[in-house]
């Protein structure tokens, strides 16, 4: 039946245009709540999730995690507050996953860095956690500008391989080992980001039970199947679903942002030129409906707008996919009205 109703979702290759409904503005909506506690004060609330925080207390930490088929699945990414899918080299993605209200034992396997993921986790003033670097990359990291730990001087005290896997897909860190770093060098995990919008009021737009966005190969096309009794979003990679190694608990999304963005490959490695300060067009999927919308980089973090105005995520866990502005969303992304 999965693949079925894949084949389904994969062959709807026209995305009609969303309904333009009145966004809702968090600085003048009451119910959208950008807190780290609720209205009455009694519980603390994550500030990028919104959602009742029983772990996380303090500063996010952003892992460069592979997607490489032999790195799947992978372990931490259905904790994470946030997760940003994005290309690497070729038309292999990588993902850039932000924790904050819940720390995984283990997380990887990880890889290495690029500049404009280490750009984004700025944006939440992230603790930067890689296992190499591009040029670029590397150049900031060693700078100073960004607190980082990476694979490449701790391979094999902080940062330890699987022997089940061979490298480069066998790198991974436990949070007790990213705390032990970041204390020997001095840095501060005691202060937790700025909050984000959060709103429950319902999506309006179209019905999209399924979404699949494609990076031009089948092993990194990935497609989102609305799980109405949840009322969140499984994540599929070619037809796989996305879950964690060993335990097999899903990644469950309760928003979708996919935005292009202009790339341009400026090595003879392939290494890219993203353009996350332009903004442009994007598609908002919640609660099962698709809209079309923009988005803009608001001091680091890509957040979605409508006719000027911030949307609020709705409170749960947010995936980024970022696809080129060629060919676009139009032809990147495909969608099944069904819900």
């Amino acid at each position: 039946m999965l693949v079925r109703f894949m084949a389904i979702a994969i062959s709807v290759l026209t995305l009609v245009a969303c309904s333009s409904n009145q966004p809702t503005n968090p600085t003048d909506n009451e119910d959208a709540v950008p807190v780290s506690e609720d209205k009455t004060g009694a519980e603390s609330h994550s500030p990028l999730t919104g959602e009742v925080q029983d772990e996380g207390d303090g500063r996010s930490i952003a892992v460069m995690i592979n997607n490489h088929p032999k790195a799947r699945p992978q372990s931490g990414l259905s904790k994470a507050d946030i997760v940003y899918e994005i290309l690497a080299e070729g038309n292999i993605t990588r993902f850039l996953a932000i924790f904050q209200s819940e720390r995984p034992e283990n997380v990887g396997p990880v890889r290495s860095a690029r500049d404009y993921y280490i750009s984004l986790a700025k944006g939440y003033d992230s603790l930067f956690i890689a296992h190499g670097y591009s040029p670029d990359a590397k150049k900031i990291l060693q700078g100073g500008s960004v607190d980082n730990l990476n694979g490449i001087s701790y391979d094999g005290t902080l940062f330890k391989r699987a022997s089940s896997r061979k490298a480069p897909h066998n790198s991974y860190i436990t949070f007790e080992n990213i705390k032990k770093g970041a204390d020997d060098l001095g840095y501060d995990l005691s202060a937790p980001p700025k909050n984000l919008a959060f709103s429950d009021d319902p999506a309006k737009g179209k019905a999209a039970g399924s979404i699949m966005v494609s990076y031009q190969d089948p092993s990194f096309d990935s497609t989102f199947i609305y799980n109405s009794d949840e009322g969140k979003y499984e994540r599929y990679s070619a037809g796989d679903q996305t879950v964690e190694d060993g335990t097999k608990n899903p990644v469950l999304i309760e928003n979708l942002l996919i935005i292009q963005a202009r790339h341009e490959v400026v090595d003879t490695s392939g290494r890219r030129m993203i353009d996350f300060e332009s903004g442009g067009k994007a598609y908002l999927i919640q609660d099962g409906i698709l809209r079309d919308v923009n988005w803009k980089n608001e001091g680091g973090r890509i957040l979605p707008y409508q006719d000027g105005k911030p949307i609020p995520f709705h409170p749960g866990h947010t995936w980024i996919s970022v696809i080129p502005d060629s060919p676009g969303l139009s032809e990147a992304v495909s969608y099944e009205e069904g819900r």
